[in-house]
């Protein structure tokens, strides 16, 4: 018998008597959760991005019965963050000032940093 699944921020939660049957990444992976097959993904991807988007639950893909992907619901700040986090040069600079502060290097001071800014970019409205 399979127990329901209840939702708190955002994360599934499972009643106590069920078991995990096992972890995928950091996450409690069993039956409970929403799952969908590469292939059956494959016929039917509208919908199955539609229940995520629409239930804020996350889906499961497996390969032959073995969590591969999961498909999760974003807004555009989790958007935002993830691109950012993701992105290569991005990533190489936070690695590189991560270096550099490690070395006892002072840092850029705020108004020279604006002033790079503001003649890539344009300059600042009064708001920022």
């Amino acid at each position: 018998m399979m127990l329901p699944c209840a939702l708190r921020d955002g994360a599934a939660v499972f009643a106590a008597e069920m078991g995990y049957s096992t972890m995928f990444g950091n996450l409690p992976y069993n039956n409970c959760m929403a799952t969908v097959s590469i292939r059956e993904l494959g016929r039917q991807v509208s919908g199955v991005v539609n229940d995520v988007r629409t239930t804020g639950r996350p889906t499961f893909v497996t390969h032959r019965g073995t969590p591969v992907a999961v498909l999760l619901p974003l807004d555009a700040e989790q958007l935002e963050d993830h691109v950012l986090a993701n992105a290569p040069e991005y990533v190489a600079s936070m690695r590189a000032a991560d270096e550099a502060i490690e070395r006892g290097e002072p840092g850029v001071a705020l108004a020279d940093a604006i002033a790079e800014f503001e003649v890539e970019h344009g300059p600042l409205d009064d708001e920022s």
